[in-house]
């Protein structure tokens, strides 16, 4: 379990990122046309999985924004942005900022905040997936993981892209 913060009240989530060095679980995400997504719809590309609480904040909206800028200059790699939110919602955000470097993928019916860890336990904000980064490479081996300590804080871009040299 992660001890994290929002706005300096403790968050806990349900268990702890996957470990580098071990390969990440299966998951099954809907996208934008409310078709699932697993593992194998991007096979052989490095991953950097932006994970989230919610589109409809400043921070995500950052996080998302500077990931797409960034994941244009990306070889053999793709940004999954994963949330809780619906996938209308994701589709709403990135249609309306341009933003078509990224995936935006959505756990409202699946368990990748169970699997991966972030889903926050308790707190106003209970169900919602935290504020975190997963790297791995081709194979799904983890290379880099961020569980952000405080949600109203956006991810160390520099290190989670670093992470694909």
């Amino acid at each position: 379990m992660a001890n994290i913060t929002l706005h300096g009240n403790a968050v806990h989530t349900v268990g702890n990122l996957p470990e580098v060095g071990t390969k990440v679980k299966d998951f099954k995400l809907v996208n934008v046309d409310l078709k699932e997504q697993t593992n194998n719809d991007f096979a052989g590309k490095k991953k950097i999985f932006n994970i989230f609480p919610s589109i409809d904040t400043g921070v995500c909206q950052a996080a998302a924004r500077k990931f797409n800028e960034e994941a244009s200059g990306l070889d053999n790699a793709v940004v999954i942005n994963v949330s809780k939110d619906l996938p209308f919602a994701l589709n709403r955000f990135c249609a309306a900022e341009g933003l078509d470097n990224v995936v935006s993928l959505s756990d409202y019916r699946g368990s990748f905040g169970d699997d991966y860890g972030v889903k926050i336990s308790d707190s106003p904000m209970a169900g919602l997936l935290s504020r975190a980064v997963i790297v791995t490479d081709e194979d799904g081996k983890v290379l880099y993981t961020e569980q952000v300590p405080e949600i109203a804080q956006e991810p160390d871009y520099a290190k989670a892209l670093e992470a694909l040299k």
